[in-house]
């Protein structure tokens, strides 16, 4: 009796060990899969599914075009899995996301394309974004720990980079603009790597600095300084002068705002230079005074003439300032808009190299300010709560430099609610990132040794 027992307390146990050692490997399968799902997210955003265009070749575009759907099916399915993967294991976090504010944006998009003037691009253009903005939201709660985070952004920014230095050495023809380029062959010896343009290639660098930076702060002394390095000195080779100056500038405005206490004084040294940069580019085609006071300064604040770009954008906000002309549906077709005498730039522009103007004229001014309270205001108000409860800080100060460097970035260039563009995309995942560290600890917290 007492060994007949004793056999099946040895059997219970085995099998109860058995199931503890399955059910821990099928922990880890998951983990692992999350993981996974966040790797080839930032590989599909980064190196797309066309990498090395062929810029020489008149085809061009209707190659990229011809491969749009497999780009929205796999951003759509991966966006799927992630949904599934979060509502699992962190339903309180996507809870968090579905705050009046952010309903109203949505809101808003979807009664701007119900307007557009193209309502079928608008749509299409859309889906496209809500796919890799859901993706770039869900990104920060996808691998389970801070250091399995870590694993993944460095991981994909290291095949990224070493995939952008083998083009640029073994085909420089795909990874090098070159004067046979069909379109501005005059940037002809400016790097671009895996990208299509250099312009896409020199802010997803420097975000790269960033993150290299912050890998070496939590103790990543390997990976941290390698893409720190390499992807500041491509940069430098993408000949990307906005870039390249908002690198250093951002990261020390980045700084100054982590050691300030008040979130007022926050505030002014975030957006009080912001304010005056787009008042010295777009404000200058609106105010003589203001037109006045840049001709005057050392540099070109209208970038070698985009005042004409500025001056068309304007024009067409002032045509439907409310509605806007629809998401994504504005720049395709400029053939039948009448424009200034000497503007033939601005009629074959393909945005309005001004993140905030572009907002305006796509889905009006409301939509302009609700992205700029999600975007703008509320990423800043996070980090000063992030800070407020010692909530990973390495990690909300890389967040916050990525945030702020797309704010001046967005001055100069068009990237919000940009579709895949990979800067939108880190963008997003910085504004999130920063949404999540005010309400929630990270797991398996990482911070510099000190």
């Amino acid at each position: 009796m007492d060994r007949s027992a004793a056999d099946m307390t040895d059997v219970e146990a085995r099998s109860l060990g058995h199931v503890l050692r399955g059910g821990l490997a099928g922990l880890n399968a998951v983990r692992a899969a999350r993981c996974l799902v966040a790797v080839a997210t930032l590989l599909l955003i980064l190196v797309t599914l066309d990498p090395f265009p062929d810029l020489r070749s008149e085809n061009f575009a209707t190659v990229v075009s011809g491969r749009m759907a497999l780009t929205y099916i796999a951003f759509g399915l991966l966006a799927v899995v992630a949904v599934l993967f979060v509502a699992v294991t962190d339903a309180p976090a996507v809870k968090s996301l579905l705050t009046p504010l952010h309903l109203c944006l949505i809101g808003w998009l979807l009664i701007n394309i119900a307007f557009s003037e193209n309502r079928g691009v608008s749509f299409q253009r859309f889906v496209l974004a809500a796919s890799v903005t859901s993706l770039a939201v869900l990104l920060p709660l996808l691998p389970p720990t801070q250091r399995s985070f870590n694993l993944c952004l460095g991981g994909a920014a290291l095949a990224l980079l070493v995939l952008c230095y083998l083009g640029v050495f073994l085909a420089p023809q795909y990874s090098i603009h070159t004067a046979f380029d069909i379109t501005e062959p005059q940037l002809a010896g400016d790097w671009r790597g895996s990208f299509g343009h250099k312009n896409v290639a020199s802010p997803v660098m420097t975000v790269l600095v960033y993150v290299g930076i912050y890998l070496c702060g939590v103790g990543s002394f390997v990976m941290g300084p390698a893409i720190a390095v390499l992807a500041g000195i491509f940069l430098i080779f993408t000949g990307g002068k906005t870039s390249s100056v908002l690198c250093l500038a951002i990261y020390a405005l980045a700084s100054l705002v982590y050691v300030t206490r008040g979130l007022w004084l926050k505030r002014i040294i975030c957006f009080v230079p912001l304010i005056a940069m787009n008042l010295l580019t777009v404000g200058s085609v609106l105010s003589p005074a203001l037109g006045a006071m840049t001709r005057l300064l050392p540099l070109d604040p209208t970038f070698t003439g985009r005042s004409a770009i500025w001056e068309f954008a304007l024009a067409a906000v002032a045509e439907k300032p409310i509605i806007g002309h629809g998401y994504a549906a504005f720049w395709d077709d400029l053939t039948e808009r009448q424009t200034a005498q000497g503007a033939e730039w601005a009629t074959s522009a393909a945005h309005s190299h001004n993140s905030y103007l572009d907002l305006a004229v796509t889905i009006g001014l409301p939509g302009l300010l609700l992205v700029i309270l999600v975007f703008v205001l509320a990423p800043l108000g996070n980090f000063q709560s992030a800070q407020a409860h010692n909530r990973s800080r390495a990690l909300a100060k890389l967040f916050l430099t990525v945030w702020l460097f797309g704010l001046y970035y967005g001055a100069t260039e068009t990237f919000l609610l940009d579709r895949q563009s990979p800067i939108w995309f880190m963008f997003t995942v910085a504004a999130a990132g920063l949404h999540f560290l005010a309400r929630f600890q990270c797991a398996g917290q990482v911070e510099p040794e000190h």
